[in-house]
């Protein structure tokens, strides 16, 4: 079956920077699009990145992290990376990733598969 594990999440003092890292098992991973969103307490899931199949174009940021935060993958290894630097506390969040047969969306009703999700915890 499709799995989905994330991991890299923990504290951070604001300013700090976390890699987050997820690793795709049971499906074909260069045919997925992957995304990366976020979910706060007592607030809806956001998107926060996504990147496509190949990853040399269609990568899309939210506002929120634009030149903060950096999506890319690694097809050899099945798994797919959010570099975050300069973080806020407003990005403590659960951080899940997605993935979604074919292209890239920002919607995560697109997304066919998720990981259970890592915390990113950012202390002022």
């Amino acid at each position: 079956q499709v799995q989905l594990v994330e991991s890299g999440g923990g504290l951070v003092q604001a300013g700090g920077s976390l890699r987050l890292s997820c690793a795709a098992s049971g499906l074909t991973f260069s045919a997925y699009a992957m995304g990366w969103f976020r979910q706060a307490p007592g607030k809806e899931r956001e998107f926060v990145a996504a990147i496509n199949r190949s990853s040399a174009t269609n990568i899309y940021y939210a506002d929120s992290v634009n030149g903060r935060f950096t999506i890319s993958r690694d097809n050899a290894k099945n798994t797919v990376y959010l570099q975050m630097n300069s973080l806020k506390p407003e990005d403590t969040a659960v951080y899940s990733c997605a993935a979604r047969r074919y292209g890239s969306s920002q919607y995560d009703r697109d997304y066919n598969y998720w990981g259970q999700g890592t915390q990113v915890t950012v202390s002022s």
